[in-house]
């Protein structure tokens, strides 16, 4: 049954040098059972993660690992869109560079889109069976009040808005992305909402993220910002 569809999985990076030979590692070992590409879509990164990639091409074949580079820093909503454009895939998963999202979860999200024909499966840390693991207890606070908040204010059906570990019908991840406004962090609950707006059938598998080893985060004071502005965008335009 899984041989049926093909799944291209979208890793956007930014100096991602430490993590991105593990990542493939995983995926490869993780999917051995699938049909699957890895398109890592790099940010003009300025730690030699591209050279990287280049070495994964040679160990695990360029038609396996797709190098779509862009000059600088352009957002995560416009990468996906990137790495979209060069996906030959049925299914995106789209996923984090930095280990937080284990790749071990993405059968599991295969599986239940094949068990339920759902058009969106996402990863979620916030029903039994998910978790965070190495945050603080502050930055666990502040994450599931955004969420409470954003649950409260939009009503989308679904328990993590904010995550960034999905697997989306290549067909319905188009249409989404193409409506979509918002370029940063808030683009992930902003494609959530529209499709639950949209009808769209929306399943959930639990998760555990796991806080990044190596690398620094790219979440600061001013994603906080825009994503409190992004909330309110969303609330009044769907």
């Amino acid at each position: 049954m899984a041989a049926r569809n093909k799944y291209s999985i979208v890793v956007p990076t930014y100096n991602e040098r430490l993590n991105i030979a593990l990542v493939v590692y995983l995926i490869f070992k993780h999917l051995k059972d699938f049909d699957f590409e890895i398109i890592i879509v790099d940010d003009g990164s300025p730690d030699g993660t591209q050279d990287v990639v280049k070495q994964l091409q040679q160990v695990y074949g360029e038609e396996r690992i797709l190098l779509r580079p862009r000059p600088m820093k352009l957002g995560l909503g416009t990468a996906y869109f990137h790495g979209l454009k060069c996906a030959s895939g049925d299914f995106i998963v789209i996923m984090d560079a930095d280990l937080s999202h284990h790749p071990k979860y993405i059968p599991s999200f295969i599986r239940k889109q094949i068990e339920t024909g759902a058009s969106i499966v996402t990863g979620t840390r916030y029903v039994r069976g998910g978790g965070v693991h190495g945050w603080s207890l502050m930055r666990k606070l502040t994450s599931r009040g955004a969420n409470v908040l954003a649950q409260t204010l939009l009503w989308p059906g679904v328990s993590d808005l904010t995550g960034s570990f999905r697997l989306y019908r290549k067909s319905v991840l188009e249409d989404l992305i193409v409506c979509s406004v918002s370029k940063g962090y808030v683009f992930q609950m902003e494609m959530i909402v529209r499709a639950s707006r949209e009808g769209h059938h929306i399943e959930e598998v639990p998760i555990t993220f796991v806080d990044r080893v190596y690398g620094s985060s790219k979440l600061g004071g001013s994603e906080i910002v825009e994503y409190l502005k992004g909330l309110v965008y969303l609330f009044f335009a769907t």
